[in-house]
């Protein structure tokens, strides 16, 4: 009998759904991280690892490789007409808006509260603490990472 630890690991290697995001996901993390050192050659180590784990915003958008990757993988699994295909489909909708419109407004928010809590730091001799500068993605990421997380499952899915 199956340990029920290596059963569930074998479910999720078996779930293309599964499979198509952890590998979308993991991939386009690896390109920005990539684009990253390639671009800053100072980068190192760390930074790589840091924006291979951690950082969000960037080329490709690792949040639309991997809700298009869930929702073509759906797509194929399920059919189109399948009510979890249409759940990921307005998912996938809402996190790309997000990343594209909500996440890129706020981080230019950030930017511009932090460049003016400098300057009356500055000038008013008040201590100020900046605030956390989010990243969103502009289109271009976002349709990279798209079409990156399309093709990603169709591989899973067809090969």
């Amino acid at each position: 009998m199956e340990h029920p630890r290596t059963a569930v690991v074998t479910a999720l290697v078996n779930n293309s759904v599964f499979m198509s995001a952890i590998l979308s996901l993991f991939m386009a993390q690896f390109v920005k991280a990539l684009i990253v050192v390639l671009v800053n050659r100072k980068a190192g180590l760390r930074e790589m690892v840091s924006t291979l784990v951690w950082r969000t915003g960037g080329m490709p958008s690792s949040h639309s490789s991997l809700v298009i990757s869930i929702t073509t993988s759906i797509a194929y699994t399920s059919g189109v007409g399948s009510d979890v295909f249409a759940l990921s489909f307005f998912f996938a909708l809402v996190v790309i808006r997000d990343a594209i419109g909500v996440r890129r407004a706020a981080g230019m928010q950030a930017k511009a509260l932090n460049a003016l809590g400098k300057r009356a730091s500055r000038h008013m001799h008040i201590p100020f603490r900046p605030v956390k500068e989010i990243h969103g993605h502009t289109f271009p990421q976002v349709i990279v990472g798209s079409v990156m997380g399309f093709f990603i499952a169709l591989a899973i899915n067809t090969l």
